[in-house]
């Protein structure tokens, strides 16, 4: 009896995710064929993109005889949709003012999460068992979080400076502080405040671009945020998988979001 309600759970929980996989992968293919209709091909090769990410989780699954639990199933699924067809294409990034901070943030819990069952399936494997304390686990999962979200800003500032895109955000700010504008050349920076018009001027001076209410910050301020709200994700998430390697059965619900190896589910 108990057999049959476990195997009922597991079809009722895939079908969720067939569902919710099925339903945003309509949402993608809409949304392209409309970009194409408009001739926004950049928006088609986002949305091809995101078909593409949309896979992944299967690939992964299957590859590495990994279990993937609903929650981070559909939580990656929204993920990828959340940051490229609505942060992207529909312009969330700008309209709401916290949605790349939201998704930064998430990205730092799920990435934590990932890093952490890597080490935790060793730890349990049969074949390769390692032996590391769950405060040692835990760090490893942190570090990897933050390492991933390092490399992704290494990605954003490469795309702005290489191919001319803003995945960095730029940013207008009323204050600035630099060395370079010590006339003296000596390394004490000058503090210019209430910054109220900037112009730039190009081509020869032909062209002047005015940016009212402040100096335009190219990128570092987001830059910076990212790691942080990443910083607050990974953390968040190694305090729980540490409370859960203590106690499993009291912290259960890290299981939500923790990989496992299917051999291991049975």
């Amino acid at each position: 009896m108990k057999k049959n309600n476990k195997k009922s759970k597991i079809k009722e929980k895939r079908t969720i995710n067939i569902t919710v996989y099925l339903v945003l992968r309509f949402f993608v293919i809409l949304c392209m064929v409309a970009q194409s209709l408009h001739g926004n091909w950049n928006n088609v090769f986002l949305c091809l993109l995101t078909l593409i990410l949309f896979t992944v989780p299967n690939i992964i699954s299957k590859t590495f005889n990994i279990s993937l639990p609903t929650t981070l199933e559909i939580i990656v699924y929204m993920f990828i949709f959340s940051s490229e067809i609505l942060g992207e294409i529909q312009n969330f990034y700008g309209i709401f003012h916290h949605w790349d901070t939201m998704l930064h943030t998430l990205n730092g819990f799920l990435c934590a999460a990932v890093g952490f069952s890597l080490i935790d399936i060793l730890n349990n494997a049969d074949d390769f068992h390692i032996n590391m304390t769950p405060a040692f686990v835990a760090l490893v999962a942190f570090c990897f979080s933050m390492t991933i979200g390092v490399l992704w800003e290494f990605f954003e500032f490469s795309a702005d400076r290489y191919f001319s895109t803003d995945m960095q955000k730029d940013r207008i700010v009323e204050t600035i502080s630099s060395t370079k504008l010590n006339p003296s050349g000596k390394n004490i920076p000058i503090k210019i405040k209430d910054i109220n018009r900037v112009k730039i001027y190009s081509e020869n001076n032909e062209k002047i671009t005015i940016i009212e209410n402040g100096y335009l910050d190219i990128g570092l301020n987001d830059t910076m945020k990212d790691l942080y709200v990443n910083f607050i994700g990974a953390l968040v998430f190694s305090i729980i998988g540490y409370l859960y390697i203590l106690n499993r059965d009291g912290y259960k619900f890290a299981e939500r979001f923790i990989p496992k190896l299917k051999r291991n589910n049975k």
